[in-house]
């Protein structure tokens, strides 16, 4: 399993997990926690923790192709919920 984390620098990191969660939650099984959620897509898992200050993005997947893809979706989707924050685009470490 390969893994990698990002952070989106944020006041509303818990705002943005639900959002994604309550989204994703029509196609895939999402648990929403007090800290943020999980999202267990098909390719992979995100799970997502908010801080005061932060929005934290773990994803795992089998394989590079498929982590590349879970990042892309979780980035496409939380940036389009966080549009008022400004062009930004998340660095993915592993």
């Amino acid at each position: 399993m390969l893994h990698s984390t990002a952070h989106f620098e944020t006041e509303h990191g818990k705002r943005y997990a639900s959002q994604l969660c309550r989204h994703f939650a029509h196609k895939i099984e999402t648990v929403e926690t007090e800290e943020g959620g999980e999202c267990r897509f098909s390719i992979g898992t995100a799970r997502l923790r908010a801080a005061p200050d932060r929005l934290i993005i773990e994803a795992s997947a089998p394989t590079a192709e498929e982590l590349a893809e879970l990042q892309s979706v979780v980035e496409r989707h939380l940036l389009r919920f966080a549009f008022r924050e400004g062009d930004r685009q998340l660095d993915w470490a592993a």
